[in-house]
């Protein structure tokens, strides 16, 4: 079974995207040969703005997701991680976050909407898979 973190801008082409975005992360969201991997940032980052504005749907999109995925919680390691990582890599915050997470779960993987021209795409801790390839 294949060990996937989606970042978020994957999860959201698998809801509000295009038709062919979402049916790419859609392949991907739906693949039951699949572990998923989600963190408290991963959270934070997708889920506040539908709750507040009460998308129901989209809310319950996310939340179906979060709840089969397997969770890496332990926000200090995380952090510690990934601000090496961005340091090293030069990665913005949340996707050194990311990176972080999906490493220390051991994914094989980090797949994102970034172009591989990206600074998502320097780090080594994970393989880092765009969508559209």
């Amino acid at each position: 079974m294949r060990r996937s973190f989606l970042d978020t801008s994957v999860l959201i082409a698998a809801f509000r995207g295009t038709a062919a975005d979402r049916e790419l992360a859609l392949a991907i969201v739906e693949d039951s040969n699949r572990t998923f991997i989600a963190s408290p940032f991963l959270y934070l980052e997708i889920t506040p703005k539908p709750l507040f504005y009460r998308q129901h749907l989209e809310c319950a999109f996310y939340e179906k997701y979060f709840r089969q995925a397997e969770w890496i919680r332990d926000v200090a390691e995380i952090a510690a991680v990934a601000q090496r990582e961005a340091e090293i890599a030069g990665l913005a915050a949340m996707d050194a976050l990311h990176i972080a997470a999906a490493h220390l779960a051991r994914a094989d993987e980090l797949i994102t909407t970034e172009k591989s021209s990206k600074p998502i795409h320097r780090s080594t801790l994970v393989r880092v898979v765009c969508l559209y390839q």
